[in-house]
């Protein structure tokens, strides 16, 4: 591997930390993305339960926010009739459509790098390429010295040159493809829960103004 990255010239050490920043990015976002920490199934059911005599106290409220992003979402429901009874049906909406796009923003985070590294890796191994064919076109020039071919250019020179423009090119595309990959599934997955926690925002506020009447 040293000698593929000593082949690859300077040019590669920007690819290494784009993968390596995107293999972090991917983990904390698999981690992040759990159905358990964003959407778990029961939360809605529990939420309306514990809540069918009335609001419940400030600690079940703060618990149930700490639970999940959906958790967080349903305690402002919640926290708007907690601190005003009489709140009407357009401030409980407001307020949880509030709660929602904070949780949006949690759920899309780092994937706008992730999404940097997928566009910007093969450019960075173009930039490789081109360094390695400067390298080519210099090895052209040869002063016949030692290791030169009369007439042809310096050989090492020449391969080193063709090396840095290949690894590189190569590098990026390897680096670029799963970035791209993971930056589409995870968009797929969070525009699922968003929509997931829509529905039951819904049918939450409208159970919560079923207890005022």
């Amino acid at each position: 591997m040293l000698s593929i990255i000593q082949a690859a010239g300077w040019p590669i050490w920007p690819l290494i930390l784009c993968s390596i920043l995107g293999l972090a990015l991917v983990i904390e976002r698999f981690i992040s993305l759990k159905s358990s920490r964003i959407l778990p199934p029961k939360l809605l059911d529990e939420a309306v339960m514990v809540s069918r005599n009335g609001i419940p106290t400030p600690d079940v409220i703060k618990q149930l926010e700490q639970n999940s992003v959906l958790g967080e979402v349903l305690a402002s429901g919640f926290r708007t009739f907690q601190g005003d009874p009489r709140a009407s049906e357009t401030d409980l909406r407001a307020n949880m459509e509030a709660s929602g796009r904070l949780a949006a923003a949690k759920l899309q985070k780092y994937l706008g790098a992730l999404a940097t590294i997928a566009s910007a890796a093969p450019l960075i191994g173009l930039l490789g390429t081109v360094v390695g064919m400067i390298e080519i076109f210099a090895s052209q020039g040869g002063d016949g010295g030692m290791g030169a071919v009369p007439g042809g250019g310096d050989p090492t020179r020449l391969a080193h040159g063709i090396s840095i423009a290949l690894y590189n090119t190569a590098f990026g595309l390897i680096i670029a493809i799963p970035a791209l990959i993971f930056w589409r599934y995870f968009r797929a997955r969070v525009d699922q829960y968003l929509l997931g926690m829509e529905v039951a925002a819904d049918r939450f506020a409208r159970h919560l103004l079923s207890l005022r009447k």
